[in-house]
């Protein structure tokens, strides 16, 4: 019974690997049909969202059952409040990529980012990408000291959002009210996406040794 009980805990973290994989394909297609103006790649961002939600519903459903039979206690019981939050974050990280593939097909068949800004996007898409698969790597090797490294690594995406408002702010701004706006949540969405990898990453600190990163 107990080393069911254990493969189940196992599952968990398989599953929020699983989800890291599903959301950094999802953030890596949603760059491209921004970019690109790609309606087909941007609708099947959006589509294949379901296929995180379902996991974290598995996820949801598996936690909430350990509970009512195990009573886990100690690390178990870590184990699975902090599988439920990196679960949350997760969800949250589709959603945002869903987001940005949103705009892109708003703004079809036009590419709502104007030429001098299109670099600024795809490295913070990039970055996006790098956070959640060491995000991933953390969760699937419980590596502290590469989990505490993610902040750091988040403030290459942060310099990245700021540089977006001094462009949207500057003079010589031309394209109007309508790409500023785009833009602005655009680089939003892709912060908010970081700030949640950051958040999975402080969640295996926690579980490791039981205290969070100040």
């Amino acid at each position: 019974m107990r080393d069911a009980y254990h493969e189940e805990l196992d599952a968990l973290t398989d599953k929020l690997v699983e989800m890291t994989r599903l959301v950094r394909s999802a953030i890596s297609r949603a760059t491209t049909a921004l970019l690109d103006s790609d309606l087909q790649l941007a609708e099947s961002v959006i589509t294949r969202d379901e296929e995180v939600n379902s996991v974290f519903a598995d996820i949801e459903t598996t936690i909430f059952e350990l509970m009512a039979r195990q009573q886990p206690v100690a690390v178990d019981l870590r184990m699975v409040i902090t599988a439920l939050r990196m679960g949350t974050d997760l969800e949250r990280m589709g959603d945002l990529a869903v987001h940005v593939a949103k705009v892109a097909r708003l703004r079809h068949p036009d590419s709502a980012i104007p030429p001098e800004l299109r670099s600024t996007i795809l490295e913070m898409g990039q970055i996006a990408e790098n956070l959640v698969t060491k995000a991933g790597s953390c969760v699937a090797s419980r590596d502290v000291d590469s989990a505490m490294e993610l902040e750091q690594d988040d403030d290459a995406m942060d310099r990245l959002h700021r540089k977006l408002f001094r462009s949207i702010l500057a003079k010589d701004w031309q394209h109007g009210v309508e790409p500023a706006i785009d833009i602005t949540l655009v680089g939003r969405y892709y912060e908010r996406y970081a700030d949640h990898a950051v958040r999975v990453a402080q969640d295996v600190v926690y579980l490791v040794t039981g205290t969070r990163p100040s």
